[in-house]
């Protein structure tokens, strides 16, 4: 069963990557995400976009998948799609891991994770609090979405709120 946040998570903020791949989270942003010791999930999300969540709202929403996964692997209903499982599995090994938020709000961006971000050091990022979570931007990735999505805010927002 898939828990609900405790949280909705919002605002917008530019943060500069450092010459070590740290970003520094305003409290707003961490304090929603991090448990007790600072721990975080980190995901890649879309090229350019990295996310951050709680790290037991993330664990439920995976054990609860790959639960059913594995049921129907057991019950011989995955046999047609042994490429899709092993994509998926390709994809859950690189997909995301538990980093710490240091003093609970900084954050090093692992390797593997900031080419995918494609932002080099000493530039700027965009976090933005995406309501289940908080996005760490490519700028450019972001303006993207922004230009191809704010015209559509209106009837989502009425289509969500119905």
């Amino acid at each position: 069963m898939v828990t609900q946040p405790e949280t909705f998570i919002t605002g917008e903020f530019k943060r500069v990557v450092d010459d070590r791949f740290r970003i520094t989270l305003p409290a707003e942003l961490a304090e929603p995400i991090a448990d007790a010791e600072g721990d975080v999930i980190l995901s890649k999300e879309r090229a350019g976009c990295l996310s951050l969540w709680r790290a037991a709202d993330w664990q439920q929403r995976m054990d609860d998948g790959v639960g059913l996964i594995r049921q129907k692997i057991t019950t011989g209903r995955m046999e047609q799609k042994w490429g899709d499982v092993q994509r998926l599995g390709r994809l859950l090994s690189t997909r995301s891991r538990t980093v710490r938020l240091a003093n609970r709000s900084r954050l090093v961006i692992p390797e593997g994770f900031r080419e995918f971000l494609d932002v080099p050091p000493e530039s700027e990022v965009m976090l933005v609090g995406a309501a289940i979570c908080v996005e760490i931007w490519n700028p450019q990735a972001w303006l993207d979405l922004l230009r191809q999505e704010m015209p559509a805010f209106g009837p989502l927002l009425k289509e969500l709120s119905d």
